[in-house]
């Protein structure tokens, strides 16, 4: 560890100590539920499928009429989906499509490609098994099973399985109100001109779509003036609106760097230099009932911090039980014989042959390297990686959930 730094693992323990779930619940629609955090566990009222049914287009037949060596039976009813079949006779068999209940009397399901149709007839060809091809009631859901556990995140799939039975709204989590503001004289907007010395707020962009990717409600209070009476006001505009304040910029020491005084001023701040590249300074408090994480104002840091700090923080805040993304074993494909001393996250990507690529420069001012990659490499505090060393991955597939 290096001296006076705080470890990656310690900030986030830190964090989420601090974190609190928004209490308040609303009840959705299940078609609008997607991407919103279940707020109580779900049980089903229901068997699915709630009737013994077909598996496949073909014929329900009785298996003692299958014992002879002429297996030919009458076609005495035809069972479409969504319909009900009457008691299957003796000596007959039903016409059935998938889905249909199968009829009672009926011990299976023989598909068509195993029969042949003379008139009103049909031939089977080879016998079935007991319950073959036969889907029994509850054999996916036992009524009473809980389908949706509290504090999940709702993919399609979710919303798709309440739907199957039954579940009309859901109750979800009130969406976290987060706030976001930038400092810096320098920042210029997309379609403004561009004066010397002036750069592009891509932050802005990027912090914006991180936010609204996990389903805040997001509130951008735009650039702000290096002046401190004007990051004052719009803290305390911040802090009255949202649940989570985030910038990017302005927390370091310098002359014009205002946030980390405005913010004790207004309320209280823990400065923290991380043992991690890119992203070191991180500061963590309160103004109001808001909290408060200030963001580095470098691009690459910005982003990276965004995912391993703001995002646990906000799925606690969201009451996502679920806050820790899965790393992958992976193989590395390149060299890295020059480790930092603090721990790293390298910009990389898969490649054609199942392992991971590094992007040509790590320099945390290049943003090209985030576009490119498909994750970060955690990789450890002075861990030299050499070509098909095993790797720890974080693909941006588990950090956006």
């Amino acid at each position: 560890m290096n001296k006076g730094l705080l470890s990656v693992d310690e900030a986030l323990e830190t964090l989420l100590a601090g974190a609190r779930p928004v209490t308040e619940i609303e009840q959705v629609p299940t078609m609008e539920a997607v991407n919103r955090v279940l707020a109580r566990a779900q049980s089903s009222a229901m068997d699915v499928p709630p009737m013994d049914n077909s598996a496949m287009d073909g014929y329900a037949v009785r298996l003692s009429d299958l014992n002879s060596s002429e297996k030919k039976l009458k076609v005495a009813q035809r069972i479409p989906a969504g319909a009900v079949g009457k008691p299957l006779e003796p000596g007959t068999a039903a016409r059935i499509f998938t889905g249909a209940p199968v009829p009672p009397g009926a011990d299976a399901v023989v598909m068509q490609e195993d029969c042949s149709v003379s008139g009103d007839f049909v031939v089977i060809k080879k016998s079935p098994r007991e319950g073959e091809w036969v889907r029994r009631t509850g054999s996916d859901i036992r009524k009473g099973d809980v389908v949706l556990v509290a504090g999940k995140r709702l993919l399609p799939q979710d919303t798709g399985l309440a739907a199957s039975i039954g579940i009309k709204t859901l109750p979800v989590c009130r969406k976290v109100r987060l706030g976001l503001f930038f400092t810096g004289d320098e920042l210029v907007m997309p379609g403004d001109p561009l004066p010397p010395g002036r750069i592009y707020n891509s932050n802005r962009f990027t912090l914006n779509g991180l936010a609204s990717a996990f389903g805040c409600e997001v509130r951008d209070y735009g650039i702000v003036p290096d002046k401190l009476d004007a990051t004052r006001e719009v803290l305390r505009r911040a802090a009255g609106e949202n649940d989570i304040i985030v910038t990017s910029g302005g927390v370091s020491v310098g002359d014009e760097d205002h946030v980390k005084p405005a913010v004790e001023a207004e309320g209280s701040l823990l400065m923290w230099k991380i043992a991690m590249k890119p992203g070191r300074p991180l500061a963590f408090g309160k103004v109001g009932k808001a909290a408060f994480l200030g963001l580095p104002g470098n691009p690459v840091s910005s982003f990276v911090t965004f995912l391993i700090f703001v995002r646990p923080f906000l799925l606690k805040t969201q009451g996502q039980t679920e806050t820790i993304p899965h790393a992958i074993d992976a193989r590395a494909d390149f060299d890295w014989p020059a480790p930092d001393a603090r721990r790293e996250f390298l910009r990389v990507k898969w490649n054609a042959r199942g392992g991971l690529d590094s992007y040509s420069t790590q320099d945390s001012a290049v943003l090209t390297s985030t576009a490119w990659a498909d994750g970060l490499l955690d990789n450890p505090a002075g861990c030299a990686i050499r070509r098909g060393d095993r790797v720890r991955f974080l693909p941006y597939s588990e950090l956006y959930k």
